[in-house]
């Protein structure tokens, strides 16, 4: 009985392994057809640190979470399967993602100025532009999760901004985000009855620490995206 219950647990563990390495390679060879197998690779591998980010801070923090999950031309996503217990704790969690995700496109900007390489610097300013706009202001997105702990009606200056990125350039996963947005929209208007009173309660030192934060994430990847981007024109002319 006890080598059945090693072994089952030891199959759960490979079959979340299987599951995240074969939605990657689904994801890769889904990339690939449009942009070549190498930056397939690179993108995802750059998903990948992102959501590994989450995954290391969750557990950090003491809560069971499963392994990465990719979908093709939507991303991926980690399942927690104990949620926070408070705004800090989510806000936490959510940057990590961003932090690492841009850590590996920093990681790619160093090897494509050391080694003239177009693929790296393309990766480098996908792996900006793809932590950027996971920043904006509204849930289920990581910069609705971060400023939640600023005030969840933050979330409602990340309406026109969605609206904004749609409009420019118009996307499927735009309109997906929009349709998850909207019960955490209605949160910040009328307030969560399911979540425990001192949810949002927070120190003041330890909300600004997170708004200023924040804004130095966005403000470093609005430059480094519009940085490498004009390296990008430059390299192509």
């Amino acid at each position: 009985m006890g080598k059945l219950i090693v072994w089952l647990l030891a199959a759960g563990k490979m079959g979340k392994l299987l599951t995240t390495c074969g939605t990657m390679l689904i994801s890769i060879v889904a990339y690939s057809w449009i942009y070549g197998w190498r930056y397939a690779v690179g993108f995802v591998g750059l998903i990948f640190v992102h959501e590994m980010g989450h995954y290391a801070a969750a557990r950090q923090r003491g809560l069971a979470v499963g392994a990465p999950t990719f979908i093709p031309f939507v991303g991926a996503w980690i399942a927690l399967k104990d949620m926070p217990h408070d705004v800090e704790t989510e806000a936490y969690i959510g940057f990590a993602g961003p932090l690492a995700g841009t850590a590996g496109a920093m990681i790619c900007y160093y090897f494509a100025r050391n080694n003239d390489s177009s693929l790296l610097l393309a990766l480098a300013y996908s792996g900006c532009m793809l932590n950027l706009i996971n920043l904006i202001p509204i849930s289920p997105l990581d910069g609705g999760r971060i400023t939640a702990i600023i005030s969840p009606k933050v979330w409602l200056a990340g309406v026109p901004l969605l609206a904004a990125l749609f409009f420019y350039h118009p996307s499927p996963m735009l309109i997906l985000v929009a349709v998850l947005a909207y019960p955490q929209i209605k949160e910040a208007i009328w307030g969560d009855p399911a979540k425990p009173d001192d949810y949002y309660t927070v120190a003041r030192d330890t909300r600004i620490n997170y708004g200023v934060l924040y804004l130095g994430l966005v403000a470093f990847l609005a430059m480094m995206s519009y940085s490498v981007h004009d390296m990008l024109d430059g390299s192509v002319k």
